[in-house]
């Protein structure tokens, strides 16, 4: 069980999370006098929401997304790729 400190210090924490991440959209009245129900609700979606998106990050930046950059790390131009991507547009040009 907890005591009331602890489940202060919870309740706050809740509260500083859905102001922080919620970029904007919630100041810590409104927050604070939602209905519990709904509290846990926006913090449950908006958690769930950044760690898809840490996921979708780490994928994309270890490469199994399944795609080809165009320029590496390092802004060099990946000459093969490039080839490839441009062949739909050779000779398409909308200028005379």
């Amino acid at each position: 069980m907890k005591t009331a400190p602890e489940f202060r210090k919870g309740l706050f924490r809740h509260i500083h999370e859905i102001v922080f991440h919620g970029k904007g959209g919630y100041d810590f009245l409104t927050v604070y006098n939602m209905p519990i129900w709904l509290r846990k609700f926006t913090f449950s979606e908006i958690q769930s929401f950044f760690i898809k998106e840490s996921k979708a990050y780490e994928e994309s930046k270890s490469g199994k997304s399944g795609t080809t950059t165009l320029v590496d790390s390092e802004g060099k131009v990946n000459t093969p790729e490039f080839l490839k991507a441009s062949k739909p547009y050779k000779n398409k040009s909308s200028y005379k």
